[in-house]
């Protein structure tokens, strides 16, 4: 304990991110490539992927960027085994690939609604069962899924499927980490509420329709203002490095008390 930031230390660590064109996926790649690990960073839109992985590069991580989404078994095994074959080992996985359609559950297609389960659970649990193999063989791994304040609480927007597949989402980080807890590797979660992405620039803005929206949600948070890119930055490298080592199983609210109250 004399030294104790050497705990959050995950220089030369691997760390496969997908979605990472993503709101979060470009927040983790960004805190992890910072951080001094190598890094993965798997997304389907190769202009944005491009771009974040020219930043990560500047930020001096060494990148390998893959053009494909973990839409199925083989693909979610091919990215990992990517990772293993380019860098030797993967320590760090985070799941940030995913999807949202809302509509009134009369008006969504049962089509619909599978589709945003499989994006949000199957591939989930298909990465993680994948990069279980060999995080098992090191005895040692960090799996960071991505969830939500939506996956303990509704909304009235037709959000069925988004809500639950994020509560699936927690299910599987709480099974998972009970079953992979003597093997060396946590799995846990993240689930935050607003902050600034591209998808949610307008609620920031001073616009009479974003004041009005944004206030009313704030009225439900303690903190008093939506999220920022860098309130998930601690969340993410603490889950992520062996500071969490005793940490597992846990769903971390990054959501200025939204959903304590």
């Amino acid at each position: 304990m004399s030294d104790p930031l050497k705990m959050f230390d995950v220089n030369g660590n691997v760390a496969l991110i997908t979605g990472a064109s993503g709101a979060f996926g470009m927040v983790a790649a960004r805190v992890l490539a910072g951080a001094g690990c190598n890094l993965v960073l798997a997304a389907g839109n190769q202009d944005a992927l491009d771009e974040i992985a020219k930043e990560c590069e500047a930020l001096g991580a060494t990148v390998l960027a893959i053009n494909t989404r973990p839409t199925d078994e083989a693909s979610c095994e091919a990215l990992v085994d990517e990772a293993v074959n380019n860098f030797g080992k993967l320590d760090i996985l985070v799941v940030a690939s995913g999807m949202n359609k809302v509509a009134p559950i009369n008006e969504m297609a049962p089509e619909t609604f599978d589709a945003v389960m499989d994006a949000n659970v199957n591939q989930s649990w298909l990465l993680a069962r994948a990069a279980a193999v060999h995080m098992k063989q090191s005895e040692y791994g960090k799996i960071i899924f991505v969830s939500s304040a939506r996956s303990i609480l509704g909304h009235p927007a037709g959000y069925t499927a988004y809500c639950a597949s994020k509560a699936a989402v927690n299910g599987i980080t709480k099974a998972l980490g009970c079953e992979l807890g003597p093997t060396g590797i946590t799995v846990n979660a993240i689930a935050p509420t607003v902050f600034r992405s591209p998808l949610t620039a307008w609620m920031f803005e001073e616009t009479d329709e974003a004041k009005a929206v944004r206030d009313g949600f704030l009225t439900r948070v303690p903190k008093g203002r939506l999220g920022e890119p860098e309130d998930l930055a601690g969340p993410l490298l603490f889950l992520a490095s062996r500071a969490s080592d005793f940490y597992t199983g846990h769903i971390l609210h990054a959501d200025g008390g939204y959903t304590a109250g």
